[in-house]
């Protein structure tokens, strides 16, 4: 990994830094429920502001389709951001245009401005080129501090680089620096513990990382595509039907030895607050049953696993964790993950979401940002939006002189 930082830029006073940070949010009436994100890109910010640069960030929220969504414009994260900063945020309402400019223009440094939400403009999803450049005509310098957003080829993630010289933040340098550490010198042995949804594009992660790690404990539906795989019946558990010829071959190759299905499983009809469920072995699985969670025989063997482990990895809750009844095979996983002396590695939003409910985020010796991305680097060692880094690159003095 050889992407510039922001450490490499060199005289930033008064150059306006155009920082793509990743401030997808969750909102409760109104405010930001869940800070962590902005709290991760604050040493980026404070290290610019230290430099007297004009920090100016943008950022996408939800999925507004490339039109005006009144509910997810992102005055709530202004708002947390001055909370947090204690210091002048400007908050526009578009992040290209007239009014964009202006801010920009008239940023003095000490102050943050702060773009109106990304997705407002199809352009962003498209990767537009004029979008981009619009956005780029802001700044100086660009910024990428948004690794959960990183893997997709939006403007802003791939496209603003085309036109200013690039580096990473301090929150990427960590992100990929940690997790490219773990594939590449993990204390042994290795654990990967996979559930979650998708199991489309974890049965192929799984496939990959099958030769570096020493054991896998599979749950949730990636589990139950494992098992769907081998011959089990999983009733009607939404499995990844074009990935069990691929699971089939992984587990009965190489990874019989390795990988840890489900013994047995929470089922029921459906998953309500108030769902009637029993524990079965998974080979007694009635047709019109759902897996929702591993059952304590699992969760016991999961949890010894981890706790011997010298590094885990952790991706995707083993069950249905929002529901309190479905969420004991969680907090097992959790709870282990917490205690062991492994170095623990956890990404995934569900998986985060998880560990700050039971108050274990601090008791992780990494917890990522990212959720497709976290496995997408996993997958491919790389990420579409550190590749446009690299190819447009900041160079020192060389780059400082071509920019206006």
């Amino acid at each position: 990994m050889n992407e510039p930082t922001v450490r490499d830029l060199e005289d930033l006073k008064e150059r306006r830094v155009l920082v793509r940070a990743d401030f997808n949010v969750p909102l409760h009436d109104g405010a930001v429920a869940d800070d962590s994100r902005i709290v991760a890109a604050l040493p980026t910010i404070h290290f610019l502001l230290e430099r007297e640069a004009r920090v100016i960030l943008m950022s996408h929220l939800g999925r507004p389709g490339g039109t005006v969504v009144e509910e997810l414009r992102l005055a709530p994260v202004a708002n947390r951001l001055r909370e947090l900063m204690g210091v002048t945020v400007r908050n526009v309402s578009d992040c290209v245009g007239p009014i964009a400019l202006k801010a920009a223009e008239e940023l003095n440094h000490g102050e943050i401005l702060l773009l109106e939400n990304l997705r407002f403009h199809k352009g962003e999803e498209a990767n537009d080129a004029a979008f981009a450049g619009a956005l780029a005509s802001l700044a100086d310098v660009y910024v990428n501090e948004a690794f959960p957003a990183s893997h997709r080829s939006h403007a802003s993630i791939v496209g603003v680089p085309r036109d200013l010289p690039s580096v990473i933040g301090l929150l990427m340098e960590r992100e990929t620096r940690t997790i490219y550490d773990v594939l590449v010198k993990p204390a042994r042995p290795l654990v990967l513990v996979m559930g979650g949804a998708k199991p489309e594009d974890k049965v192929p992660l799984v496939a990959k990382l099958l030769p570096l790690i020493d054991e896998g404990l599979l749950g949730g539906l990636v589990g139950a595509t494992f098992l769907a795989a081998i011959g089990t019946k999983v009733g009607k558990t939404p499995v990844a039907s074009p990935k069990l010829a691929l699971a089939r071959d992984v587990y009965l190759g190489s990874g019989k030895s390795k990988l840890r299905l489900p013994a047995d499983v929470a089922v029921g009809p459906r998953a309500t607050p108030d769902v009637k469920y029993r524990v079965s072995p998974v080979d007694l699985i009635k047709d019109d049953e759902e897996i929702f969670d591993i059952g304590p025989r699992t969760m016991t063997r999961f949890a010894d696993t981890i706790m011997r482990a010298g590094t885990v990895v952790w991706n995707g809750p083993p069950g249905l964790f929002e529901v309190n009844e479905l969420s004991r095979g969680t907090v097992a996983v959790a709870q282990a993950v917490a205690r062991t002396a492994a170095r623990t590695l956890v990404g995934g939003g569900d998986t985060v979401r998880a560990l700050n409910i039971l108050g274990l985020a601090d008791d992780v010796s990494f917890v990522s940002t990212g959720g497709a991305a976290f496995l997408q680097f996993l997958l491919d060692d790389d990420l579409p939006g550190l590749q446009a880094v690299r190819a447009h690159a900041y160079a020192g003095g060389a780059e400082r002189a071509a920019v206006p």
